[in-house]
């Protein structure tokens, strides 16, 4: 699967869509989502250009994996969901054709 530069999370990272940001590092990018299934609904996205899950697990760093890692357990403990529990979704292509998904979902 080919990566879509004009996906909704590439828009949301080059700033041309708005977004709750809730946090931002070199490799990551934190928001809000806008319909939230949860009393928090964080999305954590990779800044890299991977097309879903399998991909950037396929293809990205060792440093933007753990990056990805880290970026979820500090926005868990920014949202102080971390001290009750939360659960880590991933969504790929297999699943959804547009918007490409590239997200990690907090709830």
């Amino acid at each position: 699967m080919t990566y879509d530069s004009n996906n909704i999370f590439a828009k949301i990272l080059r700033g041309e869509i708005p977004c709750q940001k809730i946090d931002e590092d070199e490799y990551t990018f934190s928001f809000a989502d806008i319909n939230p299934q949860a009393p928090v609904h964080i999305l954590v996205i990779p800044k890299g250009a991977y097309c879903d899950w399998a991909d950037f697990a396929a293809t990205a760093s060792a440093v933007e994996m753990a990056a990805f890692i880290k970026s979820i357990h500090r926005v868990a403990e920014l949202t102080g969901i971390s001290k009750t529990g939360y659960r880590v979704i991933s969504n790929t292509c297999l699943l959804y054709t547009s918007p490409s998904p590239r997200d990690a979902t907090l709830s």
